[in-house]
């Protein structure tokens, strides 16, 4: 569960979130570090050397959820990510895709043969592939480009979908897609 548990999604708040997100300050280094509300624990951030991952939507959990009511619920996750790209692309032109199978058999077989940006995603549950744009100017607040991305995921058959996004102070490129490590 996350810290969006309970609200709808509205598009328009989640691109000023990813515009207030490019501003905040990144770790320059350091741990990587999840954030939860103090009182019911729910992930509200992650932080990372170079990057901060936050949740921007949760959906209803699936639990007893079945086709095609759980089809429309992956549906309706994957609409709301869609709706969020063509804002930020009309912001900041078309995004790259980051395909994340690569990574993600990787840090299954061996989690430390992962950087630590995409074990924080995976950290999250958040398997889906990364809709990026960047760099996209000095955003942030020491004046760098940054790099952002969304992507959307959800942990198992009865997980709610979760969208999240993610602000890089360095490029996301596409891994390799070979079983090297990074």
């Amino acid at each position: 569960m996350t810290s969006r548990s309970g609200e709808s999604f509205d598009v328009e708040r989640a691109v000023a979130e990813t515009a207030g997100l490019l501003a905040a300050p990144v770790p320059a280094d350091g741990p990587t570090t999840a954030e939860g509300v103090p009182v019911t624990g729910e992930w509200s951030a992650t932080r990372g050397e170079g990057f901060r991952l936050v949740p921007l939507w949760e959906g209803d959990p699936l639990t007893g959820v079945y086709a095609p009511a759980w089809n429309d619920a992956e549906e309706a996750a994957e609409a709301h990510a869609a709706d969020l790209a063509r804002e930020l692309d009309r912001r900041w032109g078309p995004h790259t895709t980051v395909r994340l199978h690569g990574p993600l058999r990787r840090w299954q077989a061996d989690r430390t043969l992962v950087e630590p940006l995409f074990q924080a995603l995976f950290g999250a549950d958040l398997y889906g592939d990364l809709a990026v744009w960047g760099p996209v100017g000095a955003a942030g607040p020491d004046g760098g480009d940054r790099w952002l991305a969304v992507t959307v995921g959800h942990s198992d058959g009865d997980a709610p979908f979760v969208l999240a996004a993610l602000v890089s102070d360095r490029p996301i490129p596409e891994p390799a897609d070979d079983d090297s490590p990074f």
